[in-house]
């Protein structure tokens, strides 16, 4: 696996248990957390997509696809 992958992957990682927290939190900040989910997903997903892991790709767009819509609810 490439540096540059490995990266991502626990850059994706570390940003998902920060936006977790802050949701799960459930205070003025929380909705901090949705913008630290849709990096999360982005990261993870362009990991999945460079090693062909179709299942969890179809994941993170998914993911991100909530996380968009939590982004819009919250700040728009």
């Amino acid at each position: 696996m490439s540096k540059r992958l490995m990266i991502a992957r626990w850059s994706g990682t570390f940003m998902g248990i920060a936006g977790a927290l802050l949701v799960a939190s459930n205070v003025e900040a929380s909705k901090y957390g949705f913008p630290l989910f849709l990096v999360a997903s982005a990261l993870w997903g362009i990991a999945a997509y460079c090693t062909k892991d179709n299942a969890l790709l179809l994941l993170q767009i998914v993911f991100f696809s909530i996380d968009s819509y939590g982004i819009y609810r919250w700040f728009m």
